[in-house]
Protein backbone atom coordinates (compact mmCIF):
# COMPACT_ATOMS: atom_id res chain seq x y z
CA UNK A 1 0.00 0.00 0.00
CA UNK A 2 1.25 3.48 -0.76
CA UNK A 3 0.71 6.90 0.78
CA UNK A 4 -2.08 7.85 -1.62
CA UNK A 5 -4.12 4.75 -0.88
CA UNK A 6 -3.44 4.73 2.87
CA UNK A 7 -4.17 8.42 3.43
CA UNK A 8 -6.90 9.08 0.88
CA UNK A 9 -8.21 5.63 -0.10
CA UNK A 10 -7.21 6.26 -3.73
CA UNK A 11 -5.32 4.32 -6.33
CA UNK A 12 -3.09 6.54 -8.41
CA UNK A 13 -4.70 7.19 -11.81
CA UNK A 14 -2.46 6.24 -14.73
CA UNK A 15 -2.07 9.83 -15.90
CA UNK A 16 -1.91 11.49 -12.48
CA UNK A 17 1.00 13.84 -12.01
CA UNK A 18 2.50 15.65 -9.06
CA UNK A 19 2.38 18.83 -11.18
CA UNK A 20 -0.68 18.57 -13.46
CA UNK A 21 -0.89 22.35 -13.99
CA UNK A 22 2.43 22.30 -15.82
CA UNK A 23 1.23 19.53 -18.11
CA UNK A 24 -2.13 21.04 -19.00
CA UNK A 25 -2.09 24.10 -21.27
CA UNK A 26 -5.59 25.19 -20.26
CA UNK A 27 -6.28 25.60 -16.56
CA UNK A 28 -9.29 23.89 -15.09
CA UNK A 29 -11.84 26.14 -13.47
CA UNK A 30 -13.77 25.90 -10.23
CA UNK A 31 -17.56 25.52 -10.30
CA UNK A 32 -17.80 29.32 -10.06
CA UNK A 33 -15.64 29.69 -13.19
CA UNK A 34 -12.43 30.81 -11.48
CA UNK A 35 -9.04 29.25 -12.28
CA UNK A 36 -8.09 26.44 -9.90
CA UNK A 37 -5.31 27.62 -7.56
CA UNK A 38 -2.20 25.36 -7.64
CA UNK A 39 -2.79 24.10 -4.09
CA UNK A 40 -6.32 22.96 -5.03
CA UNK A 41 -5.34 21.20 -8.27
CA UNK A 42 -6.26 17.52 -8.05
CA UNK A 43 -4.43 14.50 -9.40
CA UNK A 44 -5.93 14.96 -12.86
CA UNK A 45 -6.08 18.76 -12.97
CA UNK A 46 -9.56 19.01 -11.44
CA UNK A 47 -10.50 21.17 -8.43
CA UNK A 48 -9.82 19.26 -5.21
CA UNK A 49 -9.83 20.80 -1.73
CA UNK A 50 -7.00 18.43 -0.73
CA UNK A 51 -5.31 18.45 -4.12
CA UNK A 52 -1.85 19.46 -2.94
CA UNK A 53 -1.77 16.84 -0.16
CA UNK A 54 -2.89 14.15 -2.61
CA UNK A 55 -0.25 15.17 -5.15
CA UNK A 56 2.42 15.14 -2.43
CA UNK A 57 1.31 11.63 -1.39
CA UNK A 58 1.52 10.57 -5.06
CA UNK A 59 5.01 12.09 -5.32
CA UNK A 60 6.08 10.13 -2.22
CA UNK A 61 4.76 6.96 -3.86
CA UNK A 62 6.69 7.77 -7.07
CA UNK A 63 10.02 8.35 -5.31
CA UNK A 64 12.11 5.18 -5.38
CA UNK A 65 13.98 6.28 -2.23
CA UNK A 66 10.80 6.46 -0.15
CA UNK A 67 8.70 3.63 1.21
CA UNK A 68 5.29 4.10 2.75
CA UNK A 69 5.80 4.81 6.42
CA UNK A 70 2.53 4.08 8.18
CA UNK A 71 3.30 6.60 10.91
CA UNK A 72 3.72 9.59 8.56
CA UNK A 73 0.77 11.68 7.40
CA UNK A 74 0.37 14.48 4.86
CA UNK A 75 -2.01 17.41 5.17
CA UNK A 76 -2.14 20.91 3.76
CA UNK A 77 -3.02 24.39 4.85
CA UNK A 78 -3.35 26.43 1.67
CA UNK A 79 -0.04 26.04 -0.16
CA UNK A 80 1.76 24.73 2.93
CA UNK A 81 2.37 20.98 3.11
CA UNK A 82 2.11 19.75 6.70
CA UNK A 83 3.88 16.51 7.63
CA UNK A 84 2.82 14.80 10.88
CA UNK A 85 3.77 11.63 12.68
CA UNK A 86 7.01 9.69 13.13
CA UNK A 87 9.87 8.72 10.84
CA UNK A 88 12.83 6.43 11.67
CA UNK A 89 15.62 8.96 11.00
CA UNK A 90 16.46 12.54 9.99
CA UNK A 91 17.72 11.51 6.53
CA UNK A 92 14.30 10.13 5.64
CA UNK A 93 12.54 13.22 6.93
CA UNK A 94 14.87 15.41 4.87
CA UNK A 95 14.01 13.40 1.75
CA UNK A 96 10.27 13.65 2.42
CA UNK A 97 10.60 17.42 2.81
CA UNK A 98 12.63 17.69 -0.43
CA UNK A 99 10.04 15.73 -2.40
CA UNK A 100 7.15 17.72 -0.93
CA UNK A 101 8.85 21.03 -1.78
CA UNK A 102 9.15 19.89 -5.40
CA UNK A 103 5.40 19.46 -5.90
CA UNK A 104 3.70 22.22 -7.89
CA UNK A 105 1.70 24.50 -5.61
CA UNK A 106 3.74 23.79 -2.47
CA UNK A 107 4.87 27.14 -1.08
CA UNK A 108 6.44 25.66 2.07
CA UNK A 109 6.71 22.44 4.06
CA UNK A 110 6.19 22.18 7.82
CA UNK A 111 7.79 19.18 9.49
CA UNK A 112 7.82 20.35 13.11
CA UNK A 113 5.01 17.88 13.90
CA UNK A 114 7.19 14.94 12.87
CA UNK A 115 9.06 13.01 15.55
CA UNK A 116 12.35 11.48 14.44
CA UNK A 117 13.09 8.02 15.85
CA UNK A 118 10.84 5.42 17.37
Amino acid sequence: MGFLQRLFGLEKPKQAQAAPAAAAPAQTTTPSGEAVPPERMGLNGEYDQSGLAKRVAAAFDDDAQLDDIETLYVAQTGGTVVLKGTVPNQQLLTRFVQVAKGVSGATSVESDQVKVGS
